[in-house]
């Protein structure tokens, strides 16, 4: 025990061992109040830094998901129409083969074709999403990943554009739309389908990493960032009874040089 006045060591040093006490326990408490471990750059700096550059990396592949999600959406859309065109022009070429039926009545059947026609024409001219034709469209992307490898382009692949002279051709409710062939408007229906099937399972394919991507990356960030409440609560709690007993001894330490006024009775 020190017998100086003008400076206390002992109370002192039990000053210095309280306010690490102190600082420990509210560490303890922030982390049991956010439920994190780290809560600033300066609880692990080197932690912080990796699980922010992991939440960007999140972000961006959620955004990404968002792009998929999108795509799908336009391919299934394309989907459906196409399905519709291809039947409709199956009954094209059959009310064809009827008319090679001479008792049947040529000009009825003229006007069958251009009504599945001008069908089809409804079709393509008004299978749009947010305003865009999915199937007159030159050209439209999706991104799936940070290069540009990871870029869908499928616009171009449903484009019906190039068969609206045959399509014309059968609307116009005459001879000629007997005789008009649709074979290679059906074909280019055929391939875009095919096209819509191979991208559908390239959607599928890149979803299924980026999901699996996320749940990882969440795990680390959860490593890195989640506390755990057992332990803190320990923490915390050992912390506050050690903080009453530190105030107790720094209390005595720092009555401990009254001691010394006996001397001078």
């Amino acid at each position: 025990m020190s017998f100086q006045i003008n400076t206390n060591l002992d109370a002192f040093n039990a000053y210095n061992a309280l306010a690490k006490t102190s600082a420990s326990t509210a560490k303890a408490q922030l982390r049991l109040a956010t439920m994190k471990k780290i809560n600033s750059v300066a609880d692990d700096t080197s932690g912080f830094k990796v699980g922010k550059e992991l939440e960007a990396g999140n972000l961006k592949m959620k955004a990404q998901l968002n792009n998929i999600s999108s795509g799908k959406n336009w391919l299934s859309t394309g989907e459906s129409a196409l399905i519709l065109v291809n039947d409709k022009l199956n009954q094209i070429i059959a009310k064809q083969e009827d008319a090679k039926d001479p008792l049947k009545d040529a000009a009825s059947i003229q006007n069958d074709i251009k009504a599945i026609a001008d069908e089809i024409q409804s079709i393509l001219d008004n299978t749009t999403i947010n305003g865009t034709n999915v199937l007159q469209s030159n050209d439209f992307s999706f991104g799936t990943g940070g290069s540009a490898s990871s870029v869908i382009n499928i616009g171009s692949k449903l484009d019906m554009t190039s068969n609206q002279a045959a399509l014309d051709a059968v609307k116009a409710g005459d001879a000629g739309s007997l005789t008009q062939s649709v074979t290679a408007f059906q074909d280019d229906v055929k391939a875009a389908l095919g096209y819509i099937g191979n991208y559908s399972q390239t959607f599928a394919s890149r979803e299924e990493y980026l999901t699996a991507s996320i749940a990882n990356n969440t795990a680390l960030i959860s490593s890195l960032f989640d506390a755990d409440m057992a332990m803190e609560q320990l923490n915390a709690t050992k912390g506050q009874i050690g903080t009453q007993i530190g105030t107790a001894m720094l209390a005595t330490l720092n009555a401990a040089p009254q001691g010394l006024l006996s001397l001078f009775r």
